[in-house]
């Protein structure tokens, strides 16, 4: 257990006093953070890397990489595709995964076996973005609007990025008010200005993939990633067979992408 110390100042007419405060932090045995994404892109290929790092403490902005994992995909065909360790905490695979097969990730770390089985969800296209100029709550700024059309009758969910050098944004989506109709995802970063590059994402995924970002993004709107420290665990699809308490952190999602890039004009 570590202590944090504060010094408090009070300052009054005639008197100036110092009071140090203990505030004790518990420390956790460190958790594997698994982000696996497989994401299929329109011309069949595919971004097939899975990202490993551990739990670090409050105060600890080192990102602990793991380097020494085995790490699998199974199919439902007994076809085992081998991820090799690359550079931090990246290991990757040729990997291209089909539509209707059960795909069993296992990963072994520590002598402990966490695994978890997807399957790929497509997706329909980005189709074109249309930008306002007086968005925003000033009506001064500037607002993208990224269109896709949504099949009937089908009960989709999607997962939403916007990226530029100005901020990123991310969102998902229930097709349950908008089934059958055309929708978008809307982005809006302060001091968006003509010549930015921005690069929307949208993925294909489950009804557990939606709610488990769902909680994430409510945790997270004060700003930083997805997998960044959040003010309660929220936990994946990921289990751990050996020791079930140890419960690993992320998601292993696989997806369909459809990516339209834009010059703000």
């Amino acid at each position: 257990m570590k202590k944090l110390f504060l010094i408090v100042i009070f300052f009054g007419i005639f008197t100036s006093c110092e009071d140090v405060i203990e505030v004790e932090l518990n420390e956790a045995p460190p958790r594997l953070v698994v982000e696996a994404s497989i994401n299929v892109r329109s011309d069949g290929s595919a971004s097939s890397n899975i990202k490993l790092t551990t739990t670090a403490p409050f105060f600890n902005n080192n990102i602990s990489f793991v380097s020494d994992a085995i790490v699998t995909i199974t199919d439902e065909n007994n076809m085992v595709y081998t991820f090799e360790y690359q550079d931090e905490g990246i290991y990757s695979a040729f990997f291209i995964p089909q539509e209707n097969i059960d795909y069993t990730l296992s990963i072994t770390y520590k002598d402990e076996i966490y695994t978890a089985t997807e399957q790929l969800y497509n997706v329909v296209p980005l189709e074109y973005i249309e930008q306002r100029n007086d968005g925003g709550f000033t009506g001064e700024d500037i607002e993208l609007k990224a269109f896709f059309t949504d099949p009937l009758g089908e009960g989709d969910y999607y997962f939403f990025e916007a990226f530029s050098a100005r901020g990123d944004h991310l969102d998902i989506y229930d097709d349950v008010f908008f089934d059958g109709n055309a929708i978008f995802g809307l982005y809006l970063a302060e001091d968006l200005a003509a010549g930015d590059e921005v690069s929307f994402r949208l993925y294909g995924v489950n009804e557990q993939f939606y709610n488990f970002m769902y909680i994430l993004l409510q945790q997270g709107e004060g700003g930083g990633g997805p997998f960044e420290t959040q003010p309660a665990t929220v936990r994946g699809n990921i289990v751990n067979k050996t020791n079930p308490s140890n419960y690993p952190l992320g998601y292993f999602r696989i997806s369909e992408v459809s990516t339209l890039n834009y010059t703000v004009q």
